[in-house]
């Protein structure tokens, strides 16, 4: 009778990012896996703050949880209710909502990147959300219990988040004065045919 044990390798290898960043060095990233979050209201969450400097998506996500700005809702937009914020964003029918769980977490992560650029010594201010994407995780099961003694499924549409932030420059160069300013064809052409009047 052989009583030898057999171990499990445990050893976890890092999942990787959908995207890696094209300057490591000046990157942060962080990322969130099955959380107990919707993922359509997430997913509009971060087409939201896609592009944003980093203290201005947290800015905005504070004021959406205190309903004071809105999401707008775009792909998503199924039953969603029509609000005077959203006119601010060209939505289709001012389509807009207030995610105050999704916008708490995309905020949680924000914060742990904050954090790690903290670490890598980044220049935070200078942080912009260059790409964030949102999937899908295995939903949960429960049942609910309906007439008749019948029982159907009671799903939760969990989601894994992933964001990159780089660090961009604050100067931006002055274009030289003295270099010559394009013109268009158009231009050139009335400029010679004013010129062949005179």
């Amino acid at each position: 009778y052989n009583t030898t044990l057999y171990f499990l390798n445990l050893s976890f290898t890092m999942v990787r990012y959908a995207k890696e960043a094209e300057n490591p060095a000046k990157s942060v990233k962080a990322r969130g896996f099955h959380l107990r979050t919707h993922f359509k209201t997430s997913r509009e969450v971060a087409q939201a703050i896609k592009g944003m400097h980093l203290r201005k998506a947290s800015k905005y996500l504070k004021d959406v949880v205190a309903q004071k700005q809105i999401i707008p809702m775009r792909r998503f937009m199924g039953g969603v209710g029509r609000h005077a914020q959203a006119k601010a964003f060209n939505t289709a029918g001012s389509l807009g909502a207030w995610p105050k769980k999704s916008a708490t977490i995309v905020l949680d992560l924000l914060k742990n990147a904050e954090s790690n650029a903290e670490v890598k010594g980044l220049e935070v201010d200078s942080l912009v959300i260059e790409y964030i994407q949102v999937n899908r995780a295995p939903q949960m099961r429960r049942r609910t219990y309906r007439a008749h003694g019948r029982i159907n499924p009671f799903m939760c549409s969990p989601c894994h988040i992933e964001m990159i932030l780089t660090e961009t420059e604050s100067i931006v160069a002055k274009e030289d004065e003295d270099a010559p300013k394009k013109k268009s064809k158009k231009k050139e052409a009335r400029a010679r045919a004013r010129l062949g009047a005179e």
